[in-house]
């Protein structure tokens, strides 16, 4: 059965994409630590970050990392933060969030509530 990121990346379940090419996909978390908060997986269906092969998982760095410097230029941040956590979505991702200090990498702290169209405002800022 696909995971929710592979119907994400299919289309089948809608997404605040933010970049995409023949092997990566960046979109939006629908709950987020910050605005901007983005999520990148490989369109490779595979459960741990570090089960990819080593071109993919290097592929994977610099196509987050032009993903982080759309990040760092539209949102006001200090650093894009990059974070691999996650044991729910069995789905190799990582986290990019805009921080202004370490604190805001805390994911028991309370998610933003965003609307619809800040989430589509901010997709659209980040995919220009």
């Amino acid at each position: 059965m696909a995971t929710i990121f592979s119907r994400i990346i299919a289309g089948e379940i809608p997404s605040y994409k933010v970049a995409e090419d023949d092997r990566y996909y960046a979109f939006l978390d629908i709950n987020p630590l910050a605005k901007g908060h983005t999520l990148v997986v490989p369109k490779q269906e595979v459960d741990y970050l570090f089960d990819l092969d080593d071109e993919t998982l290097g592929g994977m760095m610099v196509f987050a990392k032009q993903v982080a410097a759309k990040i760092k230029r539209e949102i006001a941040c200090k650093k894009v933060a990059v974070v691999v956590l996650g044991l729910e979505v069995p789905h190799a991702h990582i986290h990019l969030i805009p921080i202004q200090s370490e604190n805001d990498v805390d994911f028991h702290r309370e998610k933003l509530q965003l609307t619809p169209e800040e989430f589509r405002e901010i997709a659209d800022k980040l995919s220009k």
